[in-house]
């Protein structure tokens, strides 16, 4: 028999000890994997869990299945391939509408496969290409490209972390349908709750976004009216697919704070570059502009920095100079007593002495002229380095800089493999399909085959691997499992039966519903699905109802919270971006999330069975 909160301490103090951590969460003050691991150690320390309890989330398969999803999507980002997705998708949309229109329904269906925080993170940059270059304001895209990815992820299996950790506390539970059949989540099973609520939820995109959106950010200015700005030189090497375009056609001629000064050829320089001019295999193309503007210059296949030696084609591609997956772009400001100043740049030795090729310099009010490999340098320039990882650790203090500002974005990408990975990911698809494999197992393979086929290398597969998201997690198990253990599921569920219980299964259904979409706006989506788990089971158990519809409920729930920045990460991503603020997400998501609430209560009962 289940202790009730009277007569036991332990269920009154887990539920203390959740009420102050979706308090403390609120504030957004501490990271969610820091306050759920102490929430964890506090119920270690008086016993209500046990260390195997404590500790078995962490072992879960469903925490490996989303770390080997990360390291999926972390390949297809290296590769280029899901850039190459966003090119073809996005064209040169001509107005807001048909910007929002081409972007909505391709994010969508690609979260259905990838996670959609890479998406987001890798759709951001363009997205600001694209509105400068049509006069709007990029926060009439940023949220809709959000909102867009989460509605994707609700369609299948892989589609958020959220759906793979549900789906394994179902398939531990072994339990029953109506028809004595064991409950489980395939690949598609959600879709048919899923794919309404993204079709409707994109609908709204498209018909309120125009009016509902902020028009917050003013287009940047063209990047001819700064003086101070990078200079860069970038060879095209003769694999690059906008040799024998023009600069027009390679969209070169209107890029966002930064413009093409000159084309430096074997035996001419061209000067005011004409946008019918057509680039050739070896050309130099000098650019002044923004750092963001000239990093994203480095991610178009076949465009090096000039100052690499010219490829040969018989070098073995792990000693070709152009191979460089595991560089990043730095920042380096040049100080009074280095070293290099008075040097140029290709007697300052930078590439043998420190391992870092330069890609640009910018001196402070003045336009730089010459090959890059001969500006001479002066205390103050900043460059712009490819260089290892931790370059900056290295050498900040040598002397030779006065800083080193290292950034995580990637050099170089594997354009090369971007058919590799999108193969990889196919077959992935293919085997959670027809249930080959185990998730996990599935999983495990894929990324294993990104790593082997070379899509990343093992840092990039490390690096791309969300930690904080694993370790809330793990920890969530371990909360969900005092929550049972404690009889706390239990005595929320009757509390909230006792409620609603005039209202009927609909009125319990869309109860739980809306308990977890509060939890998703207060604390992160996946500890808000593991810790409303019990509690639906509870519901569904007190009442003989089908639990299936109340488990797809709160898979749903914890992922469709559009009335909050913190109710889910990607949402967070383009809040910076878009200059949002709070109450932009009430006024355009808050609807959107009452839609998907409606829907999926609706339907959930009549696809998976009734009650």
């Amino acid at each position: 028999m289940i202790a009730t909160l009277q007569d036991n301490w332990e269920p009154i103090l887990t539920g203390i000890l959740i009420v102050l951590m979706i308090g403390i969460m609120a504030t957004g003050r501490f990271g969610a994997d820091i306050i759920m691991m102490g929430v964890l150690l506090v119920l270690l320390l008086t016993g209500i869990l046990q260390p195997d309890e404590a500790i078995a989330g962490f072992a879960n398969q469903a925490v490996i299945t989303v770390a080997m999803l990360y390291i999926v999507a972390s390949a297809m980002r290296e590769t280029g391939a899901m850039a190459r997705i966003t090119a073809i998708v996005l064209g040169r949309p001509k107005s807001e509408r048909s910007a929002q229109m081409k972007l909505a329904l391709p994010v969508a269906f690609m979260s259905a496969f990838i996670n959609n925080t890479p998406i987001v993170a890798m759709f951001l940059p363009t997205l600001s290409t694209v509105a400068r270059r049509c006069s709007f304001s990029p926060s009439k895209l940023y949220m809709p490209l959000s909102f867009a990815s989460i509605l994707g992820g609700v369609c299948t299996l892989i589609g958020t972390s959220t759906n793979v950790v549900v789906a394994k506390l179902l398939d531990d539970q072994h339990i029953l349908g109506p028809a004595g059949e064991q409950l489980r989540f395939g690949m598609f099973t959600l879709a048919k709750v899923g794919l309404p609520i993204a079709i409707a939820g994109l609908l709204y995109i498209l018909i309120f976004g125009r009016k509902l959106l902020p028009d917050r950010i003013s287009p940047i200015d063209d990047a001819e009216s700064h003086d101070e700005g990078y200079h860069a030189a970038l060879r095209v090497e003769a694999n690059s697919p906008i040799v024998g375009k023009t600069v027009e056609e390679a969209d070169l001629r209107d890029l966002p704070g930064l413009f093409l000064a000159r084309i430096e050829r074997e035996h001419s320089t061209l000067g005011a570059v004409s946008p019918h001019e057509r680039i050739n295999a070896g050309d130099v193309l000098v650019f002044v502009g923004q750092l963001d503007s000239v990093v994203d210059l480095q991610q178009i296949k076949g465009l090096v920095p000039s100052t690499l030696p010219q490829s040969d084609e018989s070098i073995d591609e792990q000693q070709d100079p152009h191979y460089r997956p595991n560089l990043c772009i730095s920042e380096a400001v040049i100080s009074n007593n280095s070293s290099l100043a008075g040097l140029t740049i290709k007697e300052s030795g930078i590439r043998t002495r420190y391992g870092a090729v330069v890609v640009a310099v910018r001196r402070q009010g003045q336009r730089l002229t010459g090959k890059l490999g001969e500006i001479r340098l002066r205390s103050g320039d900043t460059l712009l380095l490819e260089a290892p990882p931790g370059f900056g650790n290295r050498f900040s203090t040598t002397g030779d800089f006065y800083l080193v500002n290292e950034r995580i974005t990637p050099a170089a990408l594997r354009h090369d493999r971007a058919w590799v990975a999108l193969g990889v990911l196919a077959l992935l698809i293919v085997i959670l399909s027809f249930g080959i494999l185990e998730p996990m197992t599935a999983a495990m393979l894929a990324a294993g085959l990104m790593v082997l086929t070379r899509c990343c290398t093992g840092p990039q597969a490390r690096r791309g691997v969300d930690f904080q998201i694993l370790v809330v997690i793990g920890s969530a198990f371990g909360i969900g499992t005092a929550m049972t253990n404690t009889g706390l599921a239990a005595t929320i569920a009757h509390t909230i039966t006792i409620a609603v219980s005039a209202l009927g299964p609909w009125g319990l259904l869309a109860a739980i519903y809306a308990l977890t979409s509060i939890f998703t706006a207060t604390m992160t989506n996946n500890a808000a699905a593991v810790l409303m788990f019990p509690i639906a089971l509870a519901v569904a158990a007190e009442q003989h109802y089908n639990p299936m519809p109340f488990i797809v409920a709160i898979t749903v729930a914890a992922s469709c919270e559009f009335s909050t920045p913190i109710g889910y990460q990607t949402n967070l991503m383009v809040m910076g971006p878009g200059g949002y603020k709070w109450t932009d997400y009430t006024r355009f998501g808050g609807p959107l999330t009452i839609l998907c609430g409606i829907i999926c209560v609706l339907l959930a009962p009549n696809v998976f069975g009734g009650f």
